[in-house]
């Protein structure tokens, strides 16, 4: 299995980066819509399989579960070519540490990516709020276990309420994008697919088991909840509980994903793009 040292990889990110902000705006939304739907694949199927996990196994094994089976998004993207705003949070910024772009080249990059990792997620929440979330019979649709789940995760990600909620969330989307990115590395660092697979898995479980925040997972996460919340019975709707009255389309964003965003930018850029930088620039300009 081939890798490359440190500095060599930290020097591909930076091309690659560079390539990445030379995109047309199209192919940045276009791309950005593909990674977003595929980030929702892998949250989509963390959904249906932690589905009652944790009655029988625990909560913590639950979470294992949940973060064995998400990164297969994050895996799709990494192999196919998409852009991923979270990880554009590195590449464009180390292109700009290496002078290779400007800031206004990385702004833009991230503005039309977050449009499409957006516009992807919705659609893709709207076919599973249509499809395995709900049962449906004649002209009514009630959501099913798996509906449930996914108005429990969506109605738990807008129930940061508060200054100190919102710093956590802050924080957790910190560490996050930091693994993230952190596997987006060893996926550079490996030339064959099963190392970058590899490489991928391990940082994204351990981020999701830990039950960090990551903006464009959230894009999947809580409209799915939305969107299926319409088909809850009122068994369904006790079960969730209080929590249920925080979940809707402008707490998506003031009680989570703003916050949340910000968060991942601060993981990605100042926790791996600017440290590696910082820390092989001599080996690297060598």
């Amino acid at each position: 299995m081939v890798f490359h040292p440190p500095a060599t990889i930290i020097s591909k990110v930076g091309d690659a980066g560079k390539g990445k902000c030379g995109l047309p705006a199209w192919n940045m939304l276009l791309r950005g819509f593909m990674a977003g739907a595929y980030i929702a694949m892998g949250a989509a199927l963390a959904t249906v399989c932690v589905t009652g996990t944790a009655a029988f196994l625990g909560a913590g094994v639950a979470k294992l579960v949940l973060g064995s089976v998400f990164p297969v998004g994050l895996i799709i993207i990494v192999l196919t070519g998409a852009e991923l705003f979270t990880g554009d949070a590195m590449f464009a910024p180390m292109a700009a540490f290496k002078h290779k772009v400007s800031w206004a080249a990385v702004l833009n990059l991230w503005v039309w990516v977050y449009v499409g990792n957006l516009l992807g997620s919705l659609v893709f929440a709207y076919l599973m709020a249509v499809g395995p979330l709900v049962s449906i019979t004649g002209s009514t649709a009630t959501a099913t276990a798996f509906g449930l789940t996914a108005v429990n995760i969506a109605a738990g990600k807008t129930s940061y309420i508060g200054g100190l909620a919102l710093w956590s969330a802050f924080c957790k989307a910190i560490c996050c994008n930091w693994l993230v990115n952190l596997s987006i590395l060893l996926a550079v660092c490996a030339d064959d697919a099963i190392g970058k697979i590899v490489g991928v898995w391990f940082p994204i479980m351990a981020f999701v088991a830990s039950g960090f925040e990551h903006c464009v997972a959230n894009m999947y996460f809580i409209p799915a909840g939305i969107l299926t919340m319409p088909s809850l019975t009122a068994d369904q709707i006790a079960a969730v509980g209080p929590k249920l009255a925080n979940l809707n389309w402008v707490t998506m964003w003031t009680n989570n994903i703003l916050i949340v965003t910000l968060g991942n930018i601060v993981g990605g850029m100042i926790f791996v793009a600017l440290i590696y930088w910082v820390s092989f620039k001599k080996d690297i300009q060598a």
